[in-house]
This record gives structure tokens, C-alpha cells and sequence, in this order.
């Protein structure tokens, strides 16, 4: 076989299983809603789901149904049959041992912290696309699964902080006084900090930021926030346009920025994350004995390790009056919206992949998106 494609039919149609949830404790979102199984199934796939899919989220078996989708209580049937399995993360180490060779799994596979578990789907001949992996290019925006997510997750965290703050977001002018607005700092101006930035002005905060992407400070101030800069600032920024670690000099620097920035800040959204490592830790536990009593800090970062010295996963630290909070998945108090805009990222990535004409789906390694996702 030419090593730049590689060819997986079976018969006429294509058999497109899409696994649920381990634990809906953990993770409730979904990989098909209903209205993207209608369009694979439009296109020629035949969809398997096993029986109350989706159930949690509102979907029931009878709507998939009813579009073509078939509902099975045999999961380990299907899986074999599959032509291609998607799920949000790694199947467990049973669904693992069932996935056979030329087969295409597709999710959110988490390949920095789960090399063991990949290496044995890679060891066998298994065609493994995680989507974290996606190149930051035009073409692949409508399937990029990052951006979609933490749209969704800068959105929830301000919601979350400010429902948690004590006090008036907005300025309020009354006949007894002005109550002043909250003063926000959003650490990290990436997909998820630009959307705390435009949640958090909508709902009438003053906002600030800070990132280590000189990029991102024309980006932040088109939103109404006012970027912090760094003197002397670095270009951190990856070619692929992620953020990479900064310079001692930088960091120190920045330290200082913000010690005396956090003095005036009411709430703060954490958003900074290095793509395969510890989250970096910006906020020291002296910046917050700093800040003021009453004061709020959300913590995105908290299941790569978070961005402050005190944050926890799924806890509410309280130190001095500041409460720090982070959770491992915020996107489950997001769960129908967040599974809407994944499903669709998928099709996107799967549509890429297909020749509908003769029914094929070819993954072609000269493709950068299918090159870059696929795990060798």
C-alpha cells in the first residue's frame, strides 16, 4: 500500500459506531446529536448507537431512531462491525481490547497523558485520530474541537465566578449611593480568556488581561478589555499559535505586574495552558494573600495543574476570604451545547476524510489536518 493513503471500506457502506460516556459522573457530553446523525447518515454511513445514548442529555433512542440510526444492546457487537468509532476520550481497556486492526477511532484522546494505553491501539495497526491535535489553519477551523470547547468554557467560568461573587457586577447608580463595577482580570487571552473577556464586559464588569502572545493584546482591546504588558515583552507564541514557557526574566517581570495588579481585582479568570504540560503558575500564593477579601478566582487550568499555588480540583480553597475554584470539566454544566458543537467539529473532520463518490474514506497523509491528527 502507497504510504501516503490508506483505504478503509467495507462492502457499500460505511459502519460509523459512536461510543457513550464511561461515566456520565465524569463526562456527560455526547459525540452524535441527533441532527448530525441525520446528516451522516444523509451522505451514505450507517450510524450504530447502543441503547440510551443519549438519554441523559434528552436524546432519546426513538428520535435516532427515527432517522435511520440503529440503537443496539450488543456494544461489543458493534464495535467489531465499525468501520470507525468515535468517542470524547479513550475507551476503557475492555472497548480497547474489542477495536481491531485498520478500524479509525476519532476523539478527544488526551495523547500527551495517555501514551500507554494509545501505544497499544498504534501496536495495533489501528488508525487513531485525536483532535486536540488539530493544525491552527483555515481550513481546519469548522472542525476545530478546542476552540468550539473553550468558547463554551470562558463563557461558563465567568457565570460561574460572578455566581459565586457577593457583590454587583455592573455600576449600579442608585438614590443611595453608587455601587461600583467589578474589576476582572482574565489570565490567558486564548480562545476561552477572549470569550471571559466579552462575557464578563457584556454583563457589565471592567475588564483587564493579561497573555504572553503579544498577538493577543490587539485581540483583547477589540473587545473593550485593557491589556496588562509586560516591559520588555517576549513573543511566545508557537507557530501554530499556541502559547509556549516563558523566560525567568518574563516571568519575574509579570510577577511583579500582577501583584500589584491583583490588589484591585474583585475576580479572576484563569485560562493559560501550554499544550502537553503542567499548566503554568502564574498566580503565587503571596499575590493572594494580596487581594482583597470577597474576591473570586476561577481556575480553567485546574485539571493540568491550575494556575494559581492553591487550586484544587472540584474544591473551593478559601484563603484569606479569596475563593479559589476549579473544576475537572466545567463543560459538564454545559453538556447539550458543548455536544452540539463537538458533534458538528466531528462531521467536519470525518467529511474531510470522505469520498463520498465511491464511498471511501481515505486518509491521506499529504493532507495536513488528517497528517497531523493521526497518531504514528
Amino acid at each position: 500500500m502507497n504510504n501516503k493513503f490508506r483505504i478503509i471500506k467495507n462492502n457499500n457502506i460505511i459502519i460509523f459506531y459512536i461510543l457513550g460516556p464511561e461515566n456520565i459522573k465524569i463526562e456527560r457530553r455526547v459525540a452524535i446529536t441527533p441532527d448530525i446523525a441525520k446528516k451522516y447518515i444523509a451522505i451514505g454511513f450507517e450510524v450504530s448507537l447502543s441503547e440510551n445514548y443519549g438519554e441523559h442529555l434528552g436524546f432519546k433512542d426513538r428520535e435516532y431512531k427515527a432517522l435511520g440510526v440503529k440503537i443496539s444492546k450488543d456494544e461489543k457487537e458493534i464495535i467489531s462491525e465499525a468501520n470507525v468509532i468515535v468517542q470524547l476520550g479513550l475507551p476503557s481497556d475492555e472497548k480497547v481490547s474489542l477495536i481491531k486492526e485498520n478500524q479509525t477511532l476519532i476523539g478527544i484522546l488526551n495523547p500527551y497523558n495517555k501514551k500507554e494505553k494509545i501505544n497499544i491501539l498504534v501496536k495495533k495497526n489501528i488508525n487513531i485520530f485525536s483532535l486536540e491535535l488539530l493544525p491552527r489553519i483555515t481550513r481546519a477551523q469548522s472542525m476545530d474541537i478546542l476552540s468550539s470547547q473553550a468558547n463554551l468554557a470562558g463563557y461558563k467560568a465567568v457565570i460561574e465566578s460572578f455566581a459565586n461573587f457577593e457583590k454587583a457586577v455592573p455600576m449600579m447608580m442608585t438614590a443611595a449611593g453608587t455601587i461600583p463595577a467589578a474589576k476582572v482580570l482574565v489570565v490567558g487571552a486564548g480562545v476561552a480568556g477572549l470569550q471571559a473577556i466579552a462575557t464578563a464586559k457584556r454583563m457589565g464588569a471592567i475588564v483587564f488581561a493579561t497573555d504572553v502572545r503579544i498577538a493577543s493584546k490587539e485581540q483583547v482591546e477589540s473587545l473593550g478589555g485593557k491589556f496588562l504588558t509586560v516591559e520588555g515583552d517576549e513573543n511566545l507564541e508557537t507557530e501554530g499559535g499556541y502559547a509556549k514557557e516563558a523566560s525567568d526574566d518574563f516571568k519575574k517581570k509579570q510577577e511583579q505586574l500582577l501583584s500589584e495588579t491583583l490588589k484591585k481585582i474583585d475576580i479572576v479568570i484563569c485560562t493559560a495552558l501550554i499544550p502537553g504540560k503542567t499548566a503554568p503558575v502564574i498566580i503565587k500564593e503571596s499575590m493572594i494573600d494580596g487581594m482583597q477579601s470577597g474576591s473570586v478566582i476561577y481556575d480553567l487550568a485546574a485539571i493540568q495543574g491550575g494556575n494559581t499555588a492553591l487550586t484544587e480540583v472540584d474544591k473551593v480553597v478559601i484563603k484569606n476570604g479569596v475563593k479559589i475554584m476549579g473544576e475537572a470539566n466545567i463543560l459538564n454544566k454545559l453538556p447539550t451545547s458543548a455536544s452540539s458543537l463537538y458533534s458538528k467539529n466531528v462531521f467536519n473532520f470525518v467529511s474531510n476524510l470522505y469520498d463520498k463518490e465511491n464511498n471511501k474514506i481515505y486518509i491521506n497523509l499529504e493532507d495536513e489536518i488528517i497528517e497531523k491528527t493521526l497518531i504514528k
